[in-house]
């Protein structure tokens, strides 16, 4: 067990399930509110590149452990309880409902003011899905803690990273056309991500007296039919033609979205099940004890918008690396799952030369136009005919310099996006494309003569075309990206051996003479 030192401030908030899609973006948004806060975490590896992390106090342990769970409770003013055992092998209803338990023990012997749960959005049905069932078993253990507890039920949550917005999102875009059990056309009513943390914030200040359970829902209630084409309008692809079929076969289901997206089966499964119900709030009261954030509740479109925002404006970097929670909670976050956020395609290469870094990056500054991209000609001028044909800007629009490049300037079919002297180039494809493009050249110093070149192809495929073209394309990448990482450090090598030869003593000797 692991614990960190903990940051002076006001009342202590508690975190299970930090490292999740939802923890992960609440722990900022606490400590922006005031509070102290404490994660609980099983790896606390997995924190490392979280921004916050130094601000929070770390307590490692499991909900199972009840010795670790005494440490992490104790002080503690509000518990955040958000984690679950959906995808994970075996009797996840017995895992869950033991670590409730064990956790409403800690908590009430710990003399805890408050915990603040969120579930599942759920009919009024003895009958559910085993997921929606545990969730619900969930709540009404914790409620029956004797610690006064607001168990908010919420339904799809929407932003990059959510397992649920995740599979609408890959279905959608891989699948042109849609047949679909009959849960098509079940209503749900999603929330954006946003909303949910402002309704977690908020429900640590309710009234101590209050021990409930609150639907929470966003203000569109939606057929899952009507959400996946809500997201195809919003990334700009057409609207799938989606057929109800009379057959429910969950598992037959959910091994089809495995093949064709990256959620895994084991979390497909339950989510699937849970969409034969109708899951739309049964009440509002809530909004009776909390107000509607600034500007309202934000609609399903606004909050597709909001998850593929940075991704549409092309704002690589921060689309998949480096995102802030603090200000874009339905972004991806470094502790979220692999295959969360929009499908990236990369080819990236790494060459050494034999040149000091001031002379390669005279030849990447220098690429395009007359020089040339240092691989197969043919290929390039080919497909700067093509481009042309279908009505792109084609290749030969060359560069105003042939030895130095500015931000904005047009490059051949590429646009220079971001360029760090001497270190970085990014050039954005301005050719017609089935997605969209960025091409990455960087270098930096390799020992006291040499350097090092790295080179970065990125892909955002649209649709199920961006995806078919990918595959295409990859033979030619093979030899095109590879012939020109060889060249361009092979390049950088002959420069500086003349660079050398021309500063040799004979060298010298002849220019005096001349």
């Amino acid at each position: 067990m692991l614990m960190t030192s903990p940051r002076t401030g006001s009342d202590l908030a508690l975190v299970t399930g930090a490292t999740g899609y939802i923890g992960g973006r609440l722990v900022p948004r606490l400590l922006a509110a005031g509070y102290r806060v404490r994660v609980f975490v099983r790896n606390p590896g997995k924190l490392r590149d979280v921004p916050w992390v130094d601000e929070v106090e770390v307590v490692e342990g499991d909900l199972g452990d009840p010795v670790s769970l005494r440490t992490a409770t104790a002080g503690v003013d509000v518990l955040y309880y958000l984690v679950h055992s959906m995808g994970a092998k075996g009797d996840f209803e017995s895992t869950e409902r033991s670590s409730a338990h064990n956790v409403a023990a800690a908590a009430a012997a710990a003399d805890v003011s408050r915990i603040v749960y969120l579930g599942g959005l759920h009919p009024d049905t003895p009958t559910l899905s085993k997921h929606l069932g545990s969730r619900r078993e969930v709540g009404t253990i914790l409620m029956a803690s004797g610690v006064p507890t607001i168990a908010l039920q919420a339904g799809v949550i929407i932003g990059s990273g959510s397992t649920s917005f995740e599979m609408i999102r890959h279905l959608t875009e891989v699948l042109p056309y849609m047949p679909a059990p009959g849960w098509v056309r079940n209503h749900i009513q999603p929330i954006a991500v946003r909303d949910v943390l402002y309704y977690l914030v908020a429900a640590a200040a309710l009234p101590r007296e209050l021990n409930r359970s609150f639907d929470i829902g966003g203000p569109d209630v939606l057929r899952y039919g009507q959400m996946m084409n809500g997201y195809a309008v919003e990334a700009g692809l057409k609207q799938r033609p989606i057929a109800s079929v009379p057959v429910f076969a969950p598992r037959l289901a959910a091994h089809w979205v495995n093949v064709v997206t990256p959620i895994p089966r084991s979390l497909a499964v339950p989510i699937i099940e849970s969409l034969q119900y109708d899951c739309v709030a049964l009440e509002q009261d809530i909004r009776d004890l909390v107000p509607d954030p600034e500007g309202g509740l934000t609609g399903y479109r606004a909050s597709v918008r909001l998850a593929l925002g940075k991704e549409r404006a092309g704002e690589v970097e921060t689309s998949w690396q480096n995102s802030s929670v603090m200000d874009a909670p339905s972004d991806p976050i470094p502790s979220d799952p692999e295959w969360a956020g929009h499908t990236v395609f990369t080819d990236v290469k790494h060459r050494r030369a034999d040149a000091p870094v001031d002379e390669l990056w005279k030849v990447i500054e220098g690429i395009g136009g007359d020089n040339g991209w240092y691989s197969l000609p043919v290929a390039w001028a080919a497909r700067g005919l093509l481009d042309k044909f279908i009505g792109g800007v084609g290749l030969r629009r060359g560069r105003r310099n042939p030895d130095r490049l500015q931000v904005g300037e047009a490059l051949d079919f590429w646009r220079v996006e971001t360029l760090e002297r001497g270190t970085l180039l990014r050039l954005r494809a301005e050719m017609k494309l089935p997605g969209l493009a960025w091409l990455e050249l960087r270098c930096e110093p390799d020992g006291s003569t040499g350097s090092m070149y790295h080179q970065r192809a990125v892909f955002f495929p649209k649709g199920l075309g961006g995806r078919l073209y990918w595959i295409a394309i990859l033979p030619f990448h093979g030899i095109i990206f590879t012939s020109m990482a060889t060249k361009i450090t092979a390049k950088a090598a002959r420069n500086a051996r003349a660079v050398a030869s021309a500063a040799t003593p004979a060298a010298l000797a002849g220019s005096v003479a001349e």
